[in-house]
């Protein structure tokens, strides 16, 4: 029998560390401490977004300016807008959709990940394939979440955030 894990200490990235995946490789908690030390200095976490949903973009820039640690530096519409910004920006995290035009998630992570080998990359999908999950983290996405997953850690983790008393 396994003794039960003690849950981790509540630090500024745990609304990144919830969206990533349960058993977190070296590559991906090198990067997590990269983006703690951001943090310490600039006191913030800036994201960008991609999608090519606007509705759903602006929903989600919303719920993420909300949260004090984490700041929306760029918004993209397509896979090729993503690159872009994610050059003239430096980010520290990009939100990603995998099904976009122009240039495709997939592809945009690929690039992204060669690029920016730094950079923490949350992937965005509507389809629950499981081949395409699995693509998206062969070409580096450090997770894979479904936007309706999206909503419902982001809502928990700004319930999260209220003050106790």
């Amino acid at each position: 029998m396994s003794t039960p894990r003690r849950p981790a200490p509540r630090s500024r990235l745990a609304p990144i560390r919830a969206i990533g995946r349960p058993s977190v490789c070296p590559r991906t908690k090198r990067k997590l401490l990269l983006l703690e030390m951001a943090v310490a200095e600039r006191q913030e976490i800036r994201v960008l977004l991609a999608d090519d949903d606007r509705v759903f973009l602006d929903a989600l820039r919303e719920l993420i300016d909300r949260q004090p640690e984490l700041g929306v530096v760029g918004l993209a519409a397509n896979g090729l807008e993503a690159i872009e910004q994610a050059d003239e920006l430096d980010p520290d995290a990009v939100v990603i959709d995998v099904h976009m035009p122009l240039l495709d998630g997939v592809t945009a992570v690929a690039h992204l990940r060669q690029h920016h080998p730094t950079l923490c990359v949350i992937a965005l999908t509507g389809d629950e394939a499981p081949k395409l999950h699995e693509a998206v983290k062969e070409a580096g996405a450090d997770g894979v979440l479904m936007k309706s997953e999206l909503v419902d850690v982001l809502v928990e983790r700004l319930a999260g955030l209220r003050p106790s008393g």
